[in-house]
């Protein structure tokens, strides 16, 4: 099954729909959706090396704009949802001094977190809860986003040959590794919000 999935994501690469199939993705994964968008842009570079750039534009575009809508989600279900559970749990008067820890330290975590494979939708979600200023986080965004969806691009253009030997050989392997720095990445990122 994995192989097939890779077969198809190398495939795709040279389709038209691809690019608008992993921006679905990238946009997703920073708001709601808990696959990130490597699992299409990566073997799509591999696929097209020099693409990988334009592969990784749309990635940092489109992660860029869902991570507007986490942040909405933040913002919005607070005043519905959030104030409701932070009462019920008691925790009432913990909320002002997160938002003051996050309004001082906001743009190190977003720029932190966007670069790691911690799921970038807690930190679209919290900077929206936190009601962190919303130019600083499209700002701290791009960074972020560009410079992890980029070095992936500049190391796959560069390196792409010798990486897809190694992944296709081991397959199943680098998806398992994957799976476990996502799984670690959030467990991690569950404590430290």
């Amino acid at each position: 099954m994995l192989k097939s999935i890779y077969d198809w994501c190398i495939d795709a690469a040279h389709k038209p729909y691809a690019l608008w199939i992993m921006g679905a993705v990238a946009f997703a994964e920073s708001s709601f959706f808990p696959v990130p968008p490597d699992v299409m842009l990566i073997p799509m570079s591999l696929a097209r090396p020099q693409r990988a750039w334009i592969y990784a534009a749309v990635c940092t575009a489109t992660s860029v704009v869902g991570g507007l809508l986490g942040y909405a989600i933040g913002a919005l279900l607070f005043d519905s949802v959030g104030h409701w559970l932070i009462q019920v749990y008691g925790l009432g008067d913990k909320v002002d001094a997160f938002r003051a820890s996050y309004a001082e330290w906001g743009a190190v975590i977003i720029l932190l977190k966007g670069l790691t494979p911690i799921p970038y939708k807690l930190v679209t979600i919290t900077s929206g809860f936190a009601g962190y200023n919303i130019g600083l986080f499209i700002l701290c965004s791009i960074v972020a986003r560009g410079g992890r969806f980029f070095i992936v691009a500049i190391l796959l253009n560069r390196y792409g040959d010798w990486i897809r030997v190694r992944i296709e050989k081991h397959l199943g392997l680098w998806v398992a590794i994957g799976a476990t720095v996502l799984v670690l990445g959030f467990v991690i990122a569950i404590k430290l919000i």
